[in-house]
């Protein structure tokens, strides 16, 4: 039987997706970790994702694989803690800045003026045991610190001389949140702006803030010079990061579900708070793929989660109950629906985000 070139084309094609067919069933799909920050691939934390990135994937031969999104193209700098609580993203090295506001008042400390004489004073703590304590910190915060990394001391950008503290006075000026920077500004008469990372160059551009502080890496690659004349060199605070991961599923088992889509899981990814603050969580908490998506950073979260999934319950079984009949005084029977019940929005639904994969079986 004679076959056409087409024809070859067709079955060679055919071919090769059998066999990568037989093969994804044969070897497992590479784990993967999903990074996010929000300064461009050139600053430091952006080429340390990337290296990081290169030592993982040679190091573990591709079995696992890291995806970084860089410039705040995943998540923006306020909405990165609560998508690694939730389990979007698997690795984050956000500014010490960002713990205060959740209520780990330790890290403000290091948005205090002049705290540092110099990156040796500065390692001494970050890489000493005052850094080691502060990062097991995170851990009742359902997250796992696992370094410190640099960035710089800052300096005041402005589109006018900022000499003296009295240069300062009414100026605008763009701050992360956090109670120390706010004080610092006020104490020199500054207005304090907070403001999202990525939304400083434009900010700065239309006249919303009239400077910021900032170390010369960021303020370069984010192009700030574009839109401001002046830049005062003071090395008066520090910007670092700490690289954290979810503490409730360990990181050999963040893809667990993708990898087998099995029903069964290890046990030992639950975090403490989270089986102790909901007793009937079921057997879908206890595997490493679904205690990421039912628990939060917080046993309220958590519980918060149980709740919409046994509302969803209840209306479930509200809406198979079958109809029943009222009388009325001085009426004849008639046939009433069952109340209205609750109903949770499945995309916010334990039950709607965790059954498909997880949750098939019988509940515990």
């Amino acid at each position: 039987m004679k076959v056409s070139g087409n024809t070859r084309i067709v079955l060679s094609a055919l071919g090769l997706a059998l066999s990568l067919l037989c093969g994804a069933h044969a070897q497992p799909a590479p784990i993967v970790i999903k990074f996010s920050h929000v300064v461009t691939s050139d600053a430091p934390k952006g080429k340390a994702a990337d290296y990081f990135k290169k030592l993982v994937e040679e190091r573990t031969k591709g079995r696992v694989k890291v995806e970084v999104y860089p410039n705040s193209s995943l998540y923006k700098d306020k909405e990165e803690l609560e998508a690694l609580q939730l389990g979007s993203v698997q690795l984050l090295a956000p500014s010490a800045s960002k713990f205060g506001p959740m209520g780990i008042k330790e890290f403000e400390a290091f948005d205090l003026p002049y705290l540092f004489d110099s990156y040796d004073n500065l390692h001494k703590v970050t890489r000493g045991p005052v850094g080691a304590s502060m990062l097991k910190l995170l851990q009742a915060h359902g997250m796992t610190g696992l370094a410190f990394w640099d960035n710089g001391f800052k300096e005041f950008t402005a589109n006018k001389p900022l000499h003296w503290p009295e240069d300062y006075k009414g100026q605008k000026m763009r701050i992360q949140s956090s109670k120390v920077l706010d004080a610092q500004m006020r104490a020199v008469g500054a207005i304090p702006q907070v403001m999202a990372f990525s939304d400083v160059y434009q900010g700065l551009q239309t006249g919303v803030v009239d400077g910021n502080e900032n170390t010369p890496s960021n303020i370069y690659t984010q192009k700030m010079h574009e839109v401001q004349k002046y830049m005062t060199i003071t090395d008066h605070g520090y910007i670092g990061y700490v690289a954290i991961r979810p503490s409730t599923v360990p990181i050999e088992n963040l893809a667990w579900c993708t990898v087998c889509g099995s029903t069964t899981g290890p046990s030992t990814s639950i975090a403490p708070w989270c089986t102790s603050a909901v007793t009937r969580l079921t057997s879908c908490a206890a595997r490493a793929c679904c205690c990421k998506s039912v628990c939060s950073a917080s046993a309220a979260g958590c519980a918060w989660r149980q709740a919409a999934w046994n509302l969803n319950e209840v209306s479930a079984n509200a809406q198979r109950a079958p109809r029943r009949s009222v009388r009325r005084a001085g009426s004849a029977s008639r046939d009433m629906p069952a109340a209205r019940p609750w109903r949770i929005s499945p995309r916010r639904s334990t039950r709607a985000r965790c059954r498909p994969r997880c949750c098939a079986g019988p509940r515990t």
